[in-house]
């Protein structure tokens, strides 16, 4: 019973270790129109990710689900990333990533993204992304409705650890969308399903484990 009960901790173990390495993205879908995503990847709606964002980064629907976005074909679903103010929007990533991060982007200007060692946009400067305007390229038309239909997936790879990224851009004039964290290409879930499965299984396989264990302990 007692190697059994060590081989179902061990799967437990292993399934939580690959659901912590899983894909992270972020698809900002839940969030009202036009509504701050602040807190939302901390702890909120979205997940506990230790992820927040500035004040000055906020939600955008399509206008075709019944928002005010003014963009088409986006990567998932109805919702991206964007913001009004001058400041550029800032994600802090409290526990930190390596290796690089993708993303989703729109844009009718130039822009560039830079990755800091640091929380809010402070440290070293690990690496960067310029990003050219083309939110109309490639002939793109609406779905069924969007000037800003054309999106273009970008990837930075960089050493050392990250805290934050600063995005950079003309307020109303860029969105992001499949923020992902652990892949060069932008996915499309948060967290990867097949993590979660595993990490399910393996709780389960403790789980029954234990209950057999205690019915035996009882009949003795």
């Amino acid at each position: 019973m007692r190697n059994r009960l060590f081989a179902a901790v061990a799967v437990a173990t292993l399934s939580m270790a690959a659901a912590a390495n899983a894909t992270v993205v972020l698809t900002f879908e839940g969030l009202a129109d036009q509504t701050a995503v602040g807190n939302y990847y901390n702890g909120g709606a979205g997940g506990n990710f230790g992820i927040t964002f500035s004040g000055a980064t906020l939600a955008l629907i399509d206008a075709d689900a019944g928002g005010s976005g003014n963009f088409a074909n986006e990567p998932t679903s109805d919702t991206i990333m964007f913001f009004l103010q001058t400041n550029n929007a800032v994600l802090d990533y409290s526990g930190g990533f390596t290796t690089g991060f993708s993303f989703f982007y729109t844009s009718s200007t130039p822009a560039t993204i830079n990755v800091w060692s640091g929380l809010g946009a402070t440290g070293s400067l690990l690496g960067s992304i310029n990003l050219i305007a083309q939110h109309t390229a490639n002939n793109c038309t609406g779905d069924p409705s969007g000037s800003f239909c054309n999106w273009s997936p970008v990837g930075v790879a960089f050493a050392g650890i990250a805290h934050s990224i600063d995005f950079g851009g003309t307020a109303n004039q860029t969105g992001y969308d499949n923020i992902t964290f652990g892949s060069a290409t932008p996915g499309t879930g948060v967290p990867e399903p097949a993590a979660w499965a595993m990490m399910l299984a393996g709780f389960g396989g403790l789980g029954a484990t234990l209950r057999s264990r205690r019915r035996r302990m009882a009949a003795a």
